[in-house]
């Protein structure tokens, strides 16, 4: 099924597409947090200390690889809104190759510097073996994330938020089966989950990727669309790479940090790692509105109707505010019990400062919910290179918390760290949104195609 949203009522599309995709990135999010829960549990404090470590670096080079395949949509969501199905399949072909080769590249380089970089970033010792052995296999099976995420991506920006929904669900639950088997049954630790996570990631993607090739004829690639074209490769690297670059640059600050924090210990690190856990679950529903935000954008863009960019947009803002007040009391309310699900036999502090951390950062979600909308948005219409620049105020915004506040302040120092980045971001991205916006609605659509990246 596809979707296209550039006809009827702004609000009922966006809704309609967001929950499939918000219930894809819970499910998603259940990769992760299957992986802490049995890792905490079964393992021990030290263990999920050492898989929280890895955060920032997975971040960093799984995240310009996701943002790769998101920015490689992007011109197959504007295709299809220019009704086109030569272009979008062409635009398919040249990203496989192109995100395929990148994961293949990236899997090796890390496969070789990743115990060094975790050395390099002050990972504790007692960890390290923990942390190294986790997150090198995450790298190891950068191909098969790639196959999800690239496939899933196409399939949202033809409006089909539905397929990659199911098959997500029924590698989550392949993922908890291989988890418990790898590190209850057969005691693999941390590698187990790792193997576990990427085994998953594989089927969906495989699944997915089928699916589209036998069922979905306005994406089924013919003949002469599987040659590369260069024009093609040059229009999706200037979309994904910013956009990749983008995550890149928001983790390297995660990683300046991540830095600090692991010279405060490893009570420290499972606190901010048990807490980040929580919050990012929380944190779903508006980076599904993103993904939202850029398939209108880009759809409308292709289909010339700029006018209603605008008021998708600032409905889903409205409504997002909406959740983030309620995800308030929620925290407040249940985010203990759900910090010891991973830290069920961690001293008192640690669940103590995991709760400070928690309830800090959910006061901020509405300058979190501005990046994810204003900054997709700009994606969507193809100010990719602008977006990035959110990243980079965000890497300041990191930087001194790590560099100003983590040393005398401690670990109240570091929790600061997420709402000044996401505030700085915000400086830039709120009247760059308003300056784009006003000049592709006088400029016409016409204007509004040609100022594409």
């Amino acid at each position: 099924m596809v979707r296209d949203m550039t006809h009827g009522s702004p609000l009922k599309l966006i809704v309609g597409f967001w929950f499939p995709v918000l219930l894809g990135n819970l499910f998603q999010q259940v990769y992760n947090l299957v992986d802490s829960v049995i890792v905490g549990r079964f393992v021990g404090v030290d263990a999920f200390a050492g898989v929280s470590a890895t955060g920032s670096l997975n971040f960093l080079i799984i995240g310009f690889l996701l943002g790769m395949c998101s920015g490689c949509a992007i011109p197959v969501a504007q295709a299809f809104g220019e009704n086109d199905p030569h272009k979008m399949r062409k635009y398919f072909a040249n990203a496989i190759y192109l995100c395929g080769g990148i994961a293949v590249v990236m899997s090796v380089v890390t496969a070789l510097l990743t115990r060094p970089i975790l050395r390099w970033i002050g990972t504790p010792e007692d960890i390290l073996d923990e942390a190294y052995s986790y997150i090198v296999y995450i790298f190891g099976g950068m191909s098969a994330i790639m196959v999800y995420n690239l496939a899933s991506g196409v399939l949202r920006a033809v409006g089909n938020t539905r397929t990659p929904l199911y098959f997500l669900m029924l590698s989550c639950a392949v993922n908890v089966v291989l988890d418990l088997l790898f590190v209850v049954v057969l005691g693999m630790g941390v590698t187990g989950a790792a193997v576990a996570t990427v085994a998953a990631q594989l089927l969906s993607g495989a699944l997915c990727m089928g699916l589209i090739f036998k069922k979905y004829d306005v994406l089924r690639i013919r003949g002469a669309e599987w040659q590369p074209d260069l024009a093609c490769i040059r229009r999706l690297s200037g979309m994904g790479m910013p956009m990749g670059m983008q995550f890149s640059i928001t983790a390297i600050g995660s990683l300046i940090l991540q830095t600090a924090v692991n010279g405060l210990g490893s009570g420290a690190v499972a606190a901010i790692g048990a807490g980040s856990k929580v919050y990012t679950l929380f944190c779903c529903p508006f980076d599904a509105m993103g993904a939202t935000i850029a398939t209108w954008c880009g759809q409308n863009l292709g289909a010339r109707r700029i006018d209603r960019v605008r008021v998708g947009v600032r409905e889903s803002l409205l409504a997002m505010t909406a959740y983030a007040v309620a995800a308030l009391f929620a925290v407040r309310m249940f985010g203990e019990p759900l910090i010891r699900l991973f830290i069920a036999g961690a001293e008192a502090g640690i669940i103590a400062d995991a709760v400070k951390y928690l309830n800090l950062v959910v006061c901020f979600f509405v300058p979190l919910l501005l990046i994810f909308v204003l900054r997709n948005g700009l994606q969507g219409l193809g100010y990719s290179r602008i977006a990035m620049f959110a990243g980079l105020f965000e890497l300041i915004g990191r930087t001194f918390v790590a560099f100003a506040l983590v040393k005398p302040y401690g670990f109240d120092g570091a929790i600061l760290a997420n709402p000044a980045a996401w505030i700085m971001a915000d400086v830039l991205l709120i009247p760059v949104w308003l300056h784009v916006i006003r000049q592709l609605e006088r400029g016409g659509a016409t204007a509004a195609l040609a100022a594409r990246d």
